[in-house]
């Protein structure tokens, strides 16, 4: 898993925001060279636009891919799939692949796509983010401008032009990983919280919320986060009656408006993995730590152990022997600004 190329998907209606979140993605990425692959359909030409001005060395014109040629989910096999491997066999790919989706596109079949045996082994279905329009959702609207989806949507031929914007909002958000609400510098708390209460129920169970404005959020919060969501398409559940013929979560939390801190932490060895993860999702819930990160060393096992934690969802698997590595645990923990940092490091070292 390590050896493949991570991709981030993200969804959303047009105009929610995603091209904000991209660009300041690639303004606060943390050195990766980023690829992007643009599919929203309606308004080719003008996410490129923008992107391009990004004023990076690591935005490369030639890193910034346009597929035009209607919904992504609908053209996989003749659009993404070969697009994918032009990336994948680049004498330099790309360290992170982001891929902005049609607003009308459904996530789980884009994702599935990357179970195809031409690029299964070499890349990987970082997370799902679906970016939801903050004060459009508190107005009791989809969209800022639910009539330029439906331009969008008629001048698409290969989808179901009946279908409900709202069967389309429920699949993006129970295909999320992370759920990112836009727009909230112009908002007011109370609304703010009323849109997180009413998309509560529509998400997956330890799914995140972020709120975003038009500062963005970093590379160190969205991307890294290892989820290989085509190996857990099937829990992403579809809609039968969607676009395509193709429980309310107690651990959801409200975070901040991208005002993160962050912190390291070096122990030694562990003897019980289990033990161990279990603690750390204890910890992670009471301190509401957003992610964790990084390496244990195991007692009596030569491989170190990689550790992802996204909310309380903590996935584990050997990588590769230490070598000449020092034998340590080092752990890097991610949360909104204000974190108890002596009470998480008491609690994770007693």
């Amino acid at each position: 898993m390590t050896q493949k190329i991570p991709a981030t998907v993200i969804t959303g209606f047009l105009g929610a925001g995603k091209t904000t979140l991209i660009r300041n993605l690639l303004a606060r990425n943390g050195g990766k060279r980023i690829a992007l692959i643009i599919n929203e359909f309606g308004d080719i030409g003008v996410d490129a636009e923008v992107l391009r001005g990004c004023g990076d060395a690591l935005c490369a014109e030639d890193d910034i891919i346009e597929l035009s040629n209607g919904c992504i989910c609908c053209t996989v096999a003749d659009d993404f799939v070969p697009t994918m491997r032009l990336l994948l066999d680049r004498a330099s790919p790309p360290d992170h692949i982001i891929i902005e989706t049609s607003g009308l596109a459904l996530p789980q079949p884009l994702i599935r796509a990357f179970n195809w045996p031409e690029i299964r082994t070499r890349v990987t279905v970082d997370s799902v983010i679906t970016v939801v329009d903050g004060p459009a959702t508190a107005a009791g609207r989809f969209a800022h401008d639910e009539a330029a989806v439906g331009a969008q949507r008629a001048a698409d031929d290969s989808i179901d032009h009946e279908t409900p914007l709202s069967e389309l909002f429920e699949d993006q958000l129970a295909c999320a990983d992370m759920v990112v609400v836009s727009k909230t510098d112009q908002m007011v708390n109370g609304d703010i919280d009323t849109v997180l209460d009413g998309l509560s129920g529509q998400i997956r169970k330890g799914v995140q919320f972020l709120r975003s404005g038009t500062d963005g959020l970093s590379a160190e919060v969205l991307l890294g986060l290892g989820l290989a969501a085509e190996d857990d398409v099937e829990s992403r559940h579809e809609l039968h009656h969607h676009h395509h013929d193709d429980e309310d979560d107690e651990d959801n939390h409200d975070h901040g408006h991208d005002e993160f801190e962050t912190f390291a932490l070096t122990l030694g060895e562990i003897a019980d993995v289990y033990g161990f993860a279990e603690r750390l999702t204890d910890i992670i819930r009471t301190h509401d730590i957003l992610r964790l990160k990084g390496f244990a060393a195991v007692q009596g096992k030569p491989m170190r152990l990689v550790i992802q934690a996204v909310g309380p969802r903590i996935d584990t698997y050997f990588d590769r022997p230490f070598g000449a590595d020092a034998r340590a645990t080092r752990l890097v923990i991610i949360g909104e600004a204000g974190l108890n940092r002596a009470a998480i490091e008491a609690a994770i070292m007693p």
